[in-house]
């Protein structure tokens, strides 16, 4: 029953419960705190895949009178029966399994994306026409890992990692005002601070590691728009409300290489649309309280057990 009740509560996470979020319309309202509930969801949908994995395999290998535990398969067929067994074991290799498409699909995604952005890192230093250190004292393009290319079309992005950098084109300077530039700047900057990028590549290797038909396909485009939005808001801070909109606006149909955050794209209008709506402090932490649950939860669940098990092994 504990094998059952954690797969389901799995199946609840990486589906039905990230579908559900995905539709809400409160998570813009505290983007910080959203974000936290996704991890929390999808931390908790690992463990309880992996805890339905461990109950399995301590129904398979039962203490025996001994206290050992059984390692006779021919012995666990016999208590079982050939229908629970198979079914047992069947469970265990799938669980094995999603642990090591998560393991291997992180990794992949992690040195194919740190790859795509060294080889345009590389691009852009090549062709930019912006490489000083500070170009005017009090002109929004200061900063050293900044880079301007001589494209006409207004495009902004950042690319993340160690060697950082920020991206503008000609066309983005020209139409931008100085606070709108200073904006765009702010909102891909936040991009870099707060590293939003490991928090998408951790939901793309979740998403790629559960199968098709259990898996939520909103949650990633979710999690996308609020690290836009959180980029937003701290460019709000720095600027206005009606600065940024106009800068989103212009830089609208832009988008950007793999592996990069653009400032523009399809999500601009929902986010203007939010602009004018405040953060709700309240929602935020309801947001964090159902995180801590979501979480808390399943991690006791499998460590009470455990522990328990462990102490009368060390008391025995």
């Amino acid at each position: 029953m504990t094998a059952v009740a954690f797969g389901l509560l799995c199946l609840l996470l990486v589906g039905p419960v990230p579908e559900l979020l995905s539709r809400a319309r409160w998570p813009m309202r505290a983007p910080r705190a959203a974000i936290a509930l996704w991890q929390a969801i999808a931390l908790a949908a690992v463990l309880s895949a992996f805890s339905a994995g461990l109950a399995i395999a301590a129904n398979l290998l039962r203490p025996g009178p001994d206290g050992t535990p059984t390692t006779s398969i021919t012995a666990e067929i016999d208590r079982l029966g050939w229908p629970l067994w198979l079914l047992s074991v069947g469970a265990l290799a799938a669980t094995l399994l999603v642990g090591a498409r998560l393991v291997v699909t992180t990794i992949r995604v992690g040195v194919r994306t740190r790859a795509r952005r060294s080889m345009h890192r590389r691009l852009v230093d090549l062709t930019a026409t912006l490489d000083e250190p500070v170009v005017c004292d009090d002109h929004p393009l200061r900063a050293r890992y900044v880079r301007r290319l001589a494209v006409d079309h207004p495009l902004a992005y950042c690319l993340p990692g160690r060697q950082r950098r920020v991206v503008v084109t000609d066309g983005a300077v020209e139409r931008l005002s100085d606070d709108e530039l200073r904006a765009v700047l702010a909102h891909e900057r936040a991009h870099l601070r707060a590293r939003h990028d490991l928090v998408i590549e951790a939901f793309i290797a979740l998403q790629a590691a559960f199968p098709r038909f259990v898996r939520s396909k909103s949650a990633l485009g979710a999690v996308e728009l609020l690290a836009e939005a959180l980029a937003d808001d701290q460019a709000v801070a720095r600027t206005s409300p009606t600065t940024l909109a106009r800068a989103l606006v212009a830089v609208s149909d832009s988008s950007a290489p793999v592996g990069a955050l653009a400032a523009g794209g399809s999500t601009t209008v929902a986010r203007i649309n939010r602009l004018a709506v405040p953060n709700s402090s309240w929602t935020a932490l309801l947001a964090y309280a159902a995180a801590a649950t979501v979480l808390v939860v399943p991690t006791i669940a499998v460590a009470v057990p455990w522990l328990v098990e462990l102490s009368r092994i060390l008391g025995g």
